[in-house]
């Protein structure tokens, strides 16, 4: 055998086939995503705050308890990436469709087509984990005109996940918190740092450079409230119930017993209210973890309503890329005012960060088990709100408002 023959031998053992036919192991293929395979549907919770012109207002807080279908599919064939300075690497996974609606009334929340890929350790460029995890991704795209790519770590876990222990917030989460309270963006501050878990908006407000947002604070009816300290516009407090006439009802005052100011400011002790009812009733847990993020680092504040003048950790999610995508139409203009340019009209996502719990959970007694998705996201929504209005002429403030979706789901059959 010529030299030349022995390159080509070894080159077609790497090398990834111009046919693409489906992978005859494919459950070995997708390494720690393989349990994603199937439906699963459940009941979550999720938390925006968007912009009010129509009201009068600043802003809108919307509260929805939710229902969802999320159905993974895995993909038959490998998908190549071809090799620049080394052998080709193929990457296997799942699409995904995600559906959300309303609990009250069944009406179109969310959808979002995705896909989750595993990625295999490269050495051009240099990414590798430990052996037993996975480097994986998700990209999904919503019809707001934004698109994401999240990559992270997936890794094994053993014991009650999301449950507050003496090593992290959320057991075998990567990320310190998933606090509502909102936060200086730029350019209004040099970058974002989310607040602690534990903080709300009503104590934290003091250190934001803007007004008090009431809709934060359950303690304030919906409708017209007085003045008092809070400047204008918030004569009248926009939140959820939604469309209602009169405004009234009020909130409820606890989901599945968590009190509702609670839910507000950490809607995924929603999930971690799930874990400790099992846990008490004698199931145990194993599975997988999935922490993903489209940048790193990310930069917490540790300490409850200290605003950004407290202490704070920043958080390299063990990832390798990245990214948030807003297409024109949400981009708008920015204006100059005396050379300085102002915060753009329209929303802009800023970061996207995912903690995802695959549960495997099984009675200790019983040979009763199941699977179960449990996931908290954070989404950084970046828009301009009026400061001090009796200003004149009128300014705005850039602000980050944390967009927060949790889930509890299982598999089902179907």
């Amino acid at each position: 055998m010529t030299r030349d023959d022995q390159l080509l031998a070894e080159r077609a053992k790497t090398a990834i086939p111009s046919g693409r036919f489906a992978s005859p192991d494919i459950s070995t293929d997708l390494g720690l995503l393989a349990d994603l395979a199937g439906a699963w549907r459940g009941k979550g919770f999720n938390l925006v705050a968007r912009p009010d012109f129509h009201d009068g207002t600043d802003l809108y807080l919307q509260l929805n308890s939710t229902q969802e279908t999320l159905e993974f599919t895995p993909i038959g064939a490998p998908v190549p990436n071809r090799g620049f300075g080394q052998d080709d690497i193929s990457l296997f996974g799942l699409t995904y469709l995600q559906k959300i609606s309303d609990a009250a009334n069944d009406g179109a929340l969310h959808i979002e087509p995705g896909i989750w890929v595993r990625q295999p350790n490269t050495k051009f460029p240099p990414e590798s984990v430990p052996t037993g995890e996975d480097i994986v991704c998700r990209m999904g795209t919503i019809p707001h005109g934004n698109s994401l790519l999240a990559q992270g770590i997936a890794k094994k876990f053993s014991g009650p996940p999301v449950l507050r222990t003496p090593a992290g917030e959320y057991s075998f989460s990567v990320f310190p918190s998933f606090n509502s309270t909102p936060f200086a963006a730029p350019p209004t501050a040099p970058g974002i740092i989310i607040n602690a878990a534990g903080s709300s908006e009503k104590l934290t407000a003091p250190t934001i450079p803007a007004t008090p947002f009431p809709p934060y604070d359950v303690g304030i009816p919906i409708g017209p409230i007085p003045l008092g300290p809070l400047n204008p516009p918030f004569t009248l407090n926009t939140r959820t119930p939604f469309n209602t006439n009169p405004l009234e009802p009020p909130l409820p005052a606890s989901i599945d017993g968590v009190p509702m100011q609670d839910v507000v400011n950490d809607p995924v002790l929603l999930l971690r209210k799930n874990i400790e009812e099992l846990a008490e009733d004698g199931y145990l847990f194993e599975g997988t973890a999935l922490n993903i993020a489209t940048q790193t680092p990310i930069e917490f504040l540790t300490t409850p309503n200290s605003g950004a003048n407290g202490p704070t950790v920043k958080v390299n999610v063990p990832q390798f890329g990245g990214g948030v995508e807003n297409i024109q139409f949400l981009i708008g203009e920015t204006e100059n005012v005396n050379s300085k340019p102002e915060p753009e009209e329209n929303a802009q996502t800023a970061l996207v960060y995912a903690t995802f719990w695959i549960e495997k959970i099984t009675h200790k007694h019983r040979s009763h088990s199941f699977m179960q998705l449990q996931y908290a996201q954070f989404v950084v929504l970046n828009f301009p709100i009026f400061h001090l209005l009796q200003q004149t002429p009128q300014t705005y403030v850039n602000l980050g408002w944390p967009h927060i979706s949790v889930a509890t789901l299982r598999k089902t059959f179907g």
